[in-house]
């Protein structure tokens, strides 16, 4: 593999390369089914390892009760909870002797925000072919402002599914094919084509299968408005998570002169196919007709009014940054980033029992406290690595990584000295797995570094073992991948010890369709932190890695974001 003996060197230098691999063939396996992995075999850097035996689950438990507490009302974006949530966590990082890492020598990158507060109208009704149908809020619809106004009205917009609602010259496919879209309101599908691995990376979805992706495609065909269909396959998630992500307060960076719609929505798939029904045609044949690249926008012969006012908010998050300054005068200039946002979604629509607070414990409370556990770590070494790192607990993740692109577009590193994004976004509380999950996998060279490490740890790394929700897109390296730097996002696995084969996709699988974005994401003391302290620990050795590299990592020949990174390796940093 390319620079895989860079790769070898910096770990070796770590003392992590030297562990034979296990035979296959011998009855290691069988011998550690009832083993937890190890958290670090080698004796070879006796301070390194005495730096990550700093790295405890008790001390990761502690920030998660303390964050995701009801006392913090759920750290939405702009709230007093956000607010305390982040005089916390840089009180933590000061106590772990950081650094202030933010331009002005403080703790926090401060970012303004807009906040759009839709009233959301009861019903909304579509007519057309001699008929009319309406459709209950909530139930059936979502809807949101698309603008930064407080008013939104559509008057009389004419329907039209667009099938994927893609363009994507690389793969040959455009959904619309030149027609006059203006002032329509989309009808989409969710995901991107995935029948041929081909095409759209077949079962992982790519950002064209994100509902971000779907509303500025919509936006640059100057459409007033774009209806996603929603499916729980094709979201990745239940309808109840769109129900209460896109309800009350959603907040944007403010506007610029980027194209926009007037609204944005979601249909549950029984609304969709009675609209689609009621112009006389089927959504599935529409859909089977939409899976080829000759497919042509289909006016349904529909038209629809809709008017919202909005309440407009202005408020302030930030991004806590803490650093520890590179030890090499010839590297300290670049700087491996780690990240976790700290932010969630606030207090929101009750759930049955009257609970409003989304307290965001799993997510991403686990996350922060990893990756201040590897700071803890990293801070405990005599010496600073080569290269600087930085800490970033970014905010406004939930309502599209809004901190995580702020950053990007205002590092306190040129993108060209970043080495690499490590993100961690949802621990592991279930306990020890025989294996790990790279979201990014085949995708740079940090793959060799991780899974080297994670062989030390008796683990497999794989690739993200939930593909077609398109989780790369999703979390905060995607920020950082879109800038050009080679960006990891560890998650959990699915093989637990001394568990059933299935009982860890079980587990991940409830949480999304029961907890995930509901007030129901709370601490509970029965959390195991041993599978966290297994993913911190190779989090904390892969970036002493990069860290420690001679050079830098890459993207894989021909990655989607290679063309960035050169980009900005070339651009100059003065």
């Amino acid at each position: 593999m390319k620079n895989l003996a860079i790769v070898l060197a910096a770990v070796a230098a770590l003392a992590l390369a030297g562990c034979e691999k296990q035979d296959a063939s011998s009855g290691a396996d069988a011998a550690r089914e009832s083993q937890p992995p190890a958290a670090a075999q080698s004796d070879g850097n006796p301070a390194a390892e005495k730096a990550a035996a700093e790295i405890q689950g008790d001390y990761m438990r502690g920030i998660v009760v303390e964050i995701s507490d009801d006392r913090y009302e759920g750290r939405g974006p702009g709230s007093r909870g956000d607010v305390a949530a982040r005089k916390y966590l840089a009180e933590q990082m000061q106590a772990l002797g950081l650094e202030p890492g933010a331009a002005d020598g403080g703790w926090e990158q401060a970012f303004d925000l807009v906040g759009l507060n839709s009233s959301q109208p009861a019903s909304w009704t579509f007519e057309g072919q001699d008929k009319s149908m309406t459709l209950k809020q909530w139930d059936q619809f979502i809807v949101g402002s698309g603008v930064q106004e407080s008013r939104v009205s559509i008057r009389d917009a004419e329907v039209v599914f667009v099938g994927y609602g893609i363009q994507a010259p690389e793969y040959d496919w455009d959904d619309y094919k030149g027609a006059d879209l203006k002032d329509k309101i989309l009808l989409m599908m969710n995901n991107d084509p995935d029948w041929d691995p081909e095409l759209f990376g077949g079962d992982t979805r790519l950002w064209y299968g994100r509902w971000d992706y779907k509303y500025l495609s919509a936006a640059r065909q100057g459409a007033a408005g774009a209806i996603i269909i929603h499916t729980a396959p094709s979201a990745g998630y239940p309808f109840q998570v769109v129900q209460t992500s896109w309800t009350g307060v959603q907040y944007e960076l403010p506007a610029g002169d980027e194209p926009r719609t007037q609204v944005n929505a979601w249909l549950t798939e029984d609304a969709a196919r009675d609209l689609v029904q009621m112009a006389g045609l089927d959504l599935d044949e529409l859909r089977e007709a939409a899976f080829n690249r000759d497919f042509k926008p289909v006016p349904l012969g529909v038209t629809t009014s809709i008017d919202m006012d909005v309440e407009l908010q202005r408020v302030q998050s930030a991004n806590v940054l803490g650093l520890i300054p590179g030890s090499d005068p010839d590297l300290s200039d670049e700087v491996v980033i780690y990240t976790a946002h700290h932010d969630h979604l606030g207090i929101g629509t009750p759930n049955d029992d009257g609970d409003a607070i989304y307290n965001g414990a799993l997510d991403n409370a686990t996350g922060v406290a990893q990756t201040l556990a590897i700071a803890k770590a990293i801070k405990s070494l005599p010496a600073a690595p080569r290269r600087s790192v930085l800490i970033a607990l970014v905010g406004a993740e939930e309502q599209g990584l809004l901190g995580s692109e702020y950053y990007a577009a205002n590092p306190t590193f040129a993108p060209g000295k970043i080495a690499a994004n490590l993100n961690f976004d949802g621990g592991n509380i279930w306990g020890h797995t025989h294996d790990v999950t790279f979201v990014g996998l085949g995708k740079s060279s940090i793959d060799q570094i991780a899974t080297m490490i994670a062989a030390e740890q008796g683990r497999v790394v794989k690739p993200d073992q939930f593909a077609d929700k398109g989780y790369f897109y999703r979390s905060d390296q995607f920020s950082f991948a879109k800038i050009g730097v080679p960006a990891m996002y560890l998650d959990t696995g699915t093989d637990f010890v001394d568990r059933p084969a299935e009982w860890g996709r079980q587990q991940q699988d409830h949480y999304t369709e029961v907890n995930y974005h509901q007030p129901s994401d709370e601490y509970d003391p029965s959390w195991s932190f041993d599978g966290m302290v297994d993913d911190a620990l190779l989090g904390y050795w892969t970036g002493l890695a990069i860290a420690n590299a001679a050079e830098l990592p890459t993207w894989n020949p021909g990655d989607e974001f290679e063309a960035a990174r050169l980009e900005a390796l070339a651009a100059p940093t003065e």
